[in-house]
This record gives C-alpha cells, sequence and structure tokens, in this order.
C-alpha cells in the first residue's frame, strides 16, 4: 500500500510540472518528501496554496542537508601534525557557532561551542575542531549527548593529554512550545585527562568568559 501510493506520487509529480524536483535529489529525499505531503495533509493544510505546493521537497532537501552528519563516510579528518616545539599548554577555539535539530520534537536548538585540547606528541588543524561540531550538530541530537560526541570523538583521534568541551544553546522546543520561555540558555560540559585538574578547567573557562 505505501510502496504503490509512493509510486504514484513520484509519478505524480513528474507528469504535473516536477514540484521543483532535480535530477541531483536523491530517491531517499523524494520518498521524505512523500511522507512529509502526509504530514501536511493530515494537518489540514491546503496543498493547492502557491506557498505550500513545493513545501514537501524543500524540507527533505532540508533535512538532506541537517542530517548530513548521518551519511556514512562522513566523519571528519582530523589532520595533525608532530608537535615539533613540544606545545604544552591549552588550544582553545571559542565562539564556534552550530545549529541542530532537537531529537524530541526536530525543532532547532543552536548556539555557541568552545572546545579545548592539550597537545601530547601532535597538533591538529584549528578549523578541524570546528568541522567535529559540524559533523556531530548534524543529525536529531540532545544537547547532552551532542557534546559527549564531540569530546569523545577529539580524544579518540588526537589522543591528547586533556580535552574539554562546553556547550551553550537556546532551544526552541523550550522556546517556541511547552514553557514558551524565551533567550534562556543550557549549557553542557564534558572533559578528559588533563582538564580533571580543577584550575586547568577554570583556565579554559576564563578564556571565554573574560568580558
Amino acid at each position: 500500500m505505501t510502496r504503490t501510493r509512493s509510486a504514484f506520487s513520484s509519478l505524480h509529480v513528474a507528469e504535473t510540472g516536477d514540484h521543483g524536483r532535480q535530477p541531483s535529489d536523491e530517491p531517499s529525499t523524494l520518498v521524505v518528501a512523500d511522507r512529509f505531503r502526509d504530514v501536511m495533509e493530515a494537518l489540514g493544510l491546503d496543498l493547492a496554496d502557491p506557498n505550500l505546493v513545493d513545501t514537501p521537497l524543500r524540507v527533505a532537501r532540508a533535512y538532506r542537508e541537517l542530517f548530513a552528519g548521518l551519511q556514512a563516510g562522513g566523519e571528519p579528518e582530523l589532520r595533525s601534525f608532530p608537535n615539533t616545539e613540544g606545545y604544552s599548554q591549552i588550544v582553545a577555539v571559542t565562539g564556534i557557532s552550530f545549529h541542530s535539530l532537537c531529537a524530541h520534537h526536530f525543532l532547532p536548538f543552536f548556539g555557541t561551542a568552545h572546545l579545548a585540547y592539550l597537545p601530547s606528541d601532535r597538533v591538529v588543524g584549528l578549523s578541524k575542531l570546528a568541522r567535529v561540531l559540524d559533523y556531530c550538530a548534524r543529525r536529531p541530537q540532545i544537547q547532552e549527548r551532542l557534546t559527549e560526541q564531540v569530546i569523545d570523538l577529539l580524544d579518540r583521534r588526537l589522543r591528547p593529554a586533556g580535552t574539554m568541551v562546553v556547550i551553550e544553546a537556546r532551544h526552541f522546543c523550550m522556546e517556541m512550545r511547552g514553557v514558551a520561555k524565551a533567550g534562556v540558555m543550557t549549557t553542557t560540559s564534558a572533559w578528559r585527562g588533563a582538564f580533571a585538574d580543577a584550575r586547568t578547567r577554570q583556565e579554559f573557562l576564563d578564556m571565554f568568559k573574560r568580558t
């Protein structure tokens, strides 16, 4: 039954002007568009509204981009270099913006992350830290899991003396529904290795808490 409807819907789209369909659209994208059209129909939306005609496909393409972190082989390469200078202090990249979708309601949450590590025998290109955050964020997430996934990936790939991640985010599932409290910030953190020392953690926190 489902397969019949999907086949019919795809054929119908093709026969009625494609509704924005492009050759680059993957079969899974078309399936998601078909299913989202069902959601819109269940909500009683007027699918003949010119503003809604292409919405199922637009949503499917958006999800494909927002969930790019789920694609096989998508984990970023963390190219590292020998720590020839023997640098042993904190390397931090702070204020990295990100966005994700709440796994509970599929509503956005967004904010900034602060990442740090203490090098051992190798150092990594700074942009790669931001790529790790982006990779882990582009999937249905909860902030606590995102924090752990980022630090686990950094710790596993870099093998540093220590790592620490702090994430500050606003959640639309909290601002647009439920308690509806705008501007509330949620903060999560995780650390490994040398950052178990309170003074080392505080040194990192001071880096992005300065006004």
